[in-house]
């Protein structure tokens, strides 16, 4: 039996900044990349405040909110956007998360469109959405003054030698993430965004020939841009609307080239875990959720979201469902919404919805000039009929000055 000092703690993990991510070992999967203190960070990419892995914005800020408590899309992951009916919502988020890669410098590998699809991106405006930062500011600067002494103990179960570290170096990445510019700009989708001359946009088509494989140049592609480019250089892969009859082959949709595609892709993400983050949406009016190849697709992505807009059918009228979602006056009407049923790097240290409350939540997206917001749902009141709510007035008046009967007993 050893014994111990009482002045000497046990510590269960050693340096924090030698927790690193080997991009040669692609069969570790949960190895997480962890930015340490003296590292420069690249634009647009920050640690995350839940457990310090990188992460980079989607360019919609409430969407960043809602990824499990990492207040951005992690690197090495992807997102599956599912629409119900004709609309194009998930568009709007694609050419969000695209024009955030390209004021971030980004390189941008768009799969299946046109070239001019970058055309339509919505453009930046002046200012930008540092709520986030000045409220992580304010909870700085609110802390208690007479717990200042234990502020660099550390968490329980460390030792003396790692006290306080985990605090500096969050707080030293933190400032260099502050330093390198702003995380999620805001844009407008009524303008449109200048894209710069040294911006890097890869169009990647697909092959209609039915000799080979749809997908194998894309592959091809993406393989040679990952292994050549340097390792602080960020890549963001898009793939709007998934086989889509104008754009895709017949035989894309094949079990055998789509599942196989999207294991390869994932592949990718795990090779590359720091550079590389892929967002697809797909049409579930020509794939319902129901058949077997959309299940395979949403368990070979991290974080699966489904947008429901509205019927059209319900957009008139003062008692329509786009007017009812909590919706006062200074509030924008919602367009539809949003189902959420899988996140990614959702695991046992915590997480959540960020200023959501959870997964459960009934969730409402709604579209305007500037933004694409995802905030709570819920339904007023039931209205009663006008008699009754009449009479409740009148006597309502009426109580206010009762008689002398009324106070006689």
């Amino acid at each position: 039996m050893s014994f111990r000092k009482r002045t000497i703690g046990a510590s269960r993990i050693a340096d924090t900044s030698i927790i690193t991510s080997d991009p040669s070992t692609p069969g570790d999967v949960d190895a997480v990349p962890v930015v340490a203190a003296s590292n420069t960070l690249s634009p647009g990419v920050r640690p995350s405040p839940v457990d310090g892995r990188l992460a980079t914005s989607t360019g919609t800020p409430t969407l960043d909110t809602l990824l499990a408590g990492h207040a951005g899309l992690p690197l090495g992951n992807s997102i599956l956007l599912e629409e119900n009916g004709t609309t194009d919502y998930a568009g709007s988020l694609l050419k969000y998360y695209a024009a955030e890669g390209i004021v971030q410098g980004h390189v941008l590998h768009v799969v299946g469109v046109r070239e001019g699809w970058t055309r339509e991106l919505p453009g930046l405006v002046g200012g930008t959405d540092t709520r986030a930062e000045s409220s992580s500011a304010n909870r700085e600067s609110d802390k208690m003054k007479i717990a200042w002494r234990y502020e660099n103990l550390g968490r329980f179960g460390e030792g003396p030698g790692a006290r306080g570290s985990l605090a500096k170096d969050a707080s030293a990445a933190s400032m260099a993430s502050a330093e390198q510019g702003t995380f999620c700009h805001v844009f407008d989708l009524a303008k449109r965004l200048t894209v710069p001359s040294n911006a890097t946009v890869h169009y990647l088509p697909i092959s209609a020939s039915t000799r080979e494989a749809p997908f194998d140049t894309v592959l091809q592609h993406l393989n040679k841009q990952m292994r050549d480019s340097p390792v602080n250089t960020m890549h963001r892969v898009i793939i709007p609307t998934l086989l889509s009859p104008a754009l895709y082959p017949p035989h894309a949709s094949e079990p055998t080239h789509l599942i196989q595609f999207f294991h390869n892709l994932r592949s990718l993400l795990r090779q590359y875990p720091s550079q590389l983050t892929v967002m697809t949406s797909i049409p579930l009016e020509l794939y319902p959720r129901a058949t077997g190849l959309v299940r395979w697709l949403e368990l070979l992505n991290d974080g699966v979201l489904e947008l429901t807009p509205f019927p059209h059918a319900f957009d008139d009228g003062p008692g329509s469902l786009s007017t009812s979602g909590a919706a006062t006056s200074h509030e924008e009407q919602p367009q539809g919404m949003v189902k959420v049923h899988k996140l990614p790097v959702f695991h046992e240290r915590g997480g959540g919805s960020g200023g959501l409350k959870s997964m459960g939540d009934d969730l409402a997206f709604t579209v305007s000039r500037r933004k694409f917001t995802i905030r709570p749902f819920s339904l007023p009141p039931a209205d009663g009929d006008t008699e009754a709510q009449n009479g409740n007035a009148e006597g309502a008046q009426s109580s206010q000055k009762p008689t002398k009967e009324q106070m006689e007993f």
